[in-house]
């Protein structure tokens, strides 16, 4: 299995470092990913203000995003 990481990326952000993707946690709760391979990828779903400023201030401008259903989002967890 691939080695985890836990980083900070600010107040109430995290992000988890998997073999496969870096994934933003907003509070407690995964909401985007940068999947090695395929890109960029932010849920449909919406949680408040403050987890879309997260959102959008952890996906770097400019570049293209898919928006996915939040199971697969969680799906990179498990």
């Amino acid at each position: 299995m691939a080695r985890l990481r836990v980083v900070p990326a600010g107040s109430n952000m995290t992000e988890l470092h998997t073999g496969d993707a870096n994934i933003l946690f907003s509070y407690q709760t995964p909401v985007a990913a940068h999947v090695y391979g395929r890109g960029w990828l932010m849920t449909r779903a919406f949680y408040s203000v403050t987890t879309s400023r997260h959102i959008n201030r952890w996906i770097p401008d400019g570049v293209g995003v898919e928006k996915v259903d939040q199971r697969e989002i969680e799906g990179l967890v498990s």
